[in-house]
């Protein structure tokens, strides 16, 4: 398959990936993540080893739409809910350190 990264063209396969990724150690997920094989790699991790480029030359989501297209299961970091706003009385409550008015 032919794709663009960074302005350059790659003729990628499944199994060309496969074979460039063998032997590598996933390094420590903290973003956008794509298995191959058994393993979880970060995508700039892949982007780099794939196209022998700069991480900072390309964008995830250019090598993510590039693994998708190969049939490589990508994944986005989960978000975490925003924590639920305190009313005045029950900030100041938390700061004396009594319990919630609310909840007694």
């Amino acid at each position: 398959m032919r794709c663009v990264i960074a302005r350059f063209p790659f003729d990628l396969s499944k199994s060309g990936v496969l074979e460039s990724m063998k032997g590598i150690k996933p390094e420590p997920i903290t973003g956008e993540s794509v298995i191959i094989g058994r393993c979880h790699y970060p995508v700039k991790q892949v982007g780099e080893v794939i196209t022998r480029q700069d991480r900072r030359d390309f964008t995830s989501g250019e090598v993510t739409r590039a693994m998708a297209r190969l049939g490589f299961t990508c994944r986005t970091p989960e978000v975490a809910a925003p924590p639920r706003a305190l009313s005045p009385l029950q900030n100041a409550s938390a700061l004396l350190g009594s319990p919630d008015p609310l909840e007694l």
